[in-house]
């Protein structure tokens, strides 16, 4: 797609019923980031106390039954997550798009996709072996220091987007 045509798809959803709602409301637009965020609570939350058990914490809790509770948590969460952000990003689709901090978060969220995705083919499968008080090994430890590092940085994005 050419600038131009970026440009004008930008513009058009800026054109949109729920752009401009979220614009124009006084309330609607607080109330999404609000449930945006609660969106990102739930997910970090989530995925730090996993990462922070991989890492050493709580041996006496297994890897398996943390990952039972807290992934359905997590998953819940991106239900409330991409919609929410993809309102707040209508409202402003062309200042968004421009926004350096908004373009990392993005990479960002990609990473952490992707550390997780690497971790649950890679590691986790080898789960039994490591599951109740033993020392994840180092490929899950990496992973797990690494999810706390990206999520750390979505986060830090996210509220960088108000200063660029």
């Amino acid at each position: 797609m050419t600038q131009a045509g970026t440009v004008g798809w930008l513009a058009w959803l800026e054109t949109t019923a729920a752009a401009t709602a979220m614009r124009q409301s006084l309330w609607l637009y607080p109330i999404v980031e609000i449930l945006h965020i609660i969106g990102f609570v739930v997910l970090v939350g989530s995925a730090a106390m996993f990462d922070l058990r991989l890492l050493g914490r709580s041996r006496q809790l297994p890897v398996t039954g943390m990952e039972r509770h807290l992934l359905p948590w997590a998953r819940a969460s991106v239900l409330l997550i991409v919609p929410t952000g993809g309102l707040m990003f209508v409202a402003h689709a062309t200042e968004f798009a421009g926004n350096p901090a908004f373009r990392l978060k993005l990479i960002l969220l990609v990473a952490a996709a992707l550390n997780a995705a690497a971790f649950h083919l890679r590691p986790f499968r080898q789960v039994a072996a490591w599951d109740h008080g033993a020392r994840a090994p180092r490929a899950a430890r990496f992973a797990a220091g690494v999810s706390l590092m990206l999520w750390t940085g979505v986060i830090a994005c996210g509220r960088l987007l108000a200063y660029f």
